[in-house]
């Protein structure tokens, strides 16, 4: 292990533990797990010790690169371009259980659901206070299940209002 002048192991150990556990939670996304993305965060923040400057704070650096490193992994596995140059999810977030879907999943052929009109809805009416768990959910990091209930709940009257409502 590199170790930055003037540092030991165990206090560059606890710098990379505490940026890990703060960021690492920020970039979970569908199919990978918190302790997936926190290993992989470990080895990104080891690796990054090569290139540090110990001119800056050694937390300030883990924290930029990490970020930036975990922006890119995204952009470049989970994104592609589309026709009209706009950027795609490639893989979809993960699904509400049936019970608490907010339309039916049978296919009704007399009027389609637009989907992106319905994520464009929700991310303007949704209040500010269920943003972050909402993205949690929808990103497949654990939310409590009241938490869950309470936001689909919101989000049903939100698709409601603007003429959404589950058959």
């Amino acid at each position: 292990m590199i170790l930055p002048s003037g540092m030991d192991e165990k206090s560059v150990l606890q710098q990379i533990d505490k940026i890990v556990n703060r960021i690492s939670p920020k970039y979970v996304f569908y199919g990978y797990t918190v302790d997936d993305i926190k290993q992989e965060s470990f080895l990104i923040c080891m690796e990054g010790l090569r290139r540090y400057d110990a001119s800056r704070p050694l937390e300030n650096f883990l924290s930029v690169h990490l970020s930036n490193r975990l922006k890119n992994f995204i952009r470049d596995n989970h994104f592609t371009k589309s026709e009209n140059d706009e950027r795609v999810k490639i893989l979809k977030p993960a699904q509400l259980d049936y019970e608490n879907s907010i339309v039916d999943n049978e296919e009704d052929e007399s009027e389609p659901i637009d989907v992106s009109d319905m994520k464009k809805i929700i991310d303007r009416k949704l209040p500010a206070s269920y943003r972050l768990d909402y993205l949690k959910m929808i990103n497949d990091v654990y939310i409590s299940k009241q938490r869950r209930e309470e936001i689909i709940v919101v989000i049903k009257d939100i698709l409601s209002e603007h003429g959404y409502e589950k058959g």
